[in-house]
């Protein structure tokens, strides 16, 4: 029997949802259930098979036994490896680099430091910066926010230098990125599952975040070239990024759409916030995914580790033609027996 562990915080309907639909769909071979664990210990055996994770980025504990899990085989969705890894400049970075339109964005130094950093620690860093450059590329009006954040935690919008500067002076020990604020027309929210399956969503970032009047359903909001080119860049984002998992936001300004935000590999999915249409197809898509991931079966993301875990056979070298011709001319000895 497989196991599907469910690792949640505060949520409540998308946890109990996915469990129920992997034990109807699973026909008894496999069990979904919630996540217990207390001490880890270093031998710690297998547990599950697949763990959806949904709370690890606000709890380190978890992040670490994450990755002890991975360590004996189970898929976690999302990689607890890369997870801690990534952020939302360098996401930003390479969307560009592949293709997909981003808004003008630069990644800016801290405001403050941890208590041992002094003015000899930090004699890389220009000074002072160079704020007229920096807005002159950026220009008004414009975002202030954690080059790693999510949530819309200590999101600004900035309309002047004057501002910019009341904002950045209280960013802290923060890492922030300015990033162009585009006019929108149109705005989407999509759901990608399976580096494959994808659901546009129109969407109102001006509502209160989390309310339930974010998700407005409108019938044909985009236009079948852009309803493609917004899915195809979805897509390819998530491809690049390796998230099984993940909502894609877009600005769309004059039939263009700029890929704001796509680093949230434990999207909201509960069903008062995201709407019953929404929440039914993540569930769903979520459930296939997972079983079909194992039926399958899945390769292991490729960690150097893994190549000293399952070493491959040594292989023989190749013999040159002269040693092969000099072995082919020799008299094969007859073989006893006793």
């Amino acid at each position: 029997m497989k196991r599907v562990g469910i690792l949640v915080g505060r949520e409540v309907t998308f946890p109990e949802s996915i469990i129920n639909s992997i034990n109807e769909k699973g026909g008894g071979d496999v069990v979904a259930e919630m996540v217990t664990v207390g001490g880890i210990r270093l031998d710690e055996a297998k547990r599950y098979d697949v763990i959806i994770d949904r709370i690890s980025h606000e709890i380190p504990y978890y992040r670490a036994m994450l990755k002890r899990m991975a360590l004996e085989g189970t898929l976690v969705i999302n990689n607890p490896f890369w997870w801690s890894a990534d952020d939302k400049f360098f996401n930003f970075s390479l969307a560009a680099k592949i293709g997909v339109a981003i808004p003008k964005t630069v990644l800016l130094p801290q405001h403050s430091y941890i208590k041992d950093i002094t003015s000899e620690s930090l004699r890389n860093l220009e000074f002072p910066l160079d704020w007229d450059g920096i807005v002159n590329y950026v220009g008004f009006p414009a975002f202030l926010k954690p080059f790693d954040g999510g949530g819309w935690k200590n999101v600004s919008k900035i309309h002047s230098l004057e501002q910019l500067f009341e904002e950045y002076n209280k960013s802290g020990t923060l890492c922030m990125t300015l990033q162009e604020g585009i006019e929108y027309d149109q705005f989407v929210r999509c759901y990608c599952v399976g580096q494959e399956k994808v659901l546009i969503m129109p969407y109102d970032p001006s509502k209160p975040y989390l309310s339930g009047m974010q998700y407005v359903n409108v019938e044909d909001y985009l236009t079948p070239e852009l309803h493609q080119r917004v899915e195809q860049d979805v897509i390819t984002i998530c491809k690049a990024l390796g998230y099984d998992l993940n909502t894609v936001e877009f600005a769309i300004k004059d039939g263009i759409p700029y890929a704001i935000d796509f680093m949230n590999p434990a999207p909201d999915a509960e069903l008062a916030s995201v709407g019953e249409y929404n929440h039914r197809w993540i569930v769903d898509a979520m459930t296939d995914f997972i079983l079909n991931k194992i039926n399958t079966g899945w390769e292991q993301p490729n960690y150097h580790w893994t190549s000293l875990l399952n070493p491959a056979a040594p292989k023989t070298k190749p013999k040159s033609p002269r040693a092969a011709k000099k072995s082919a001319a020799k008299p094969k000895s007859k073989a006893t027996t006793k």
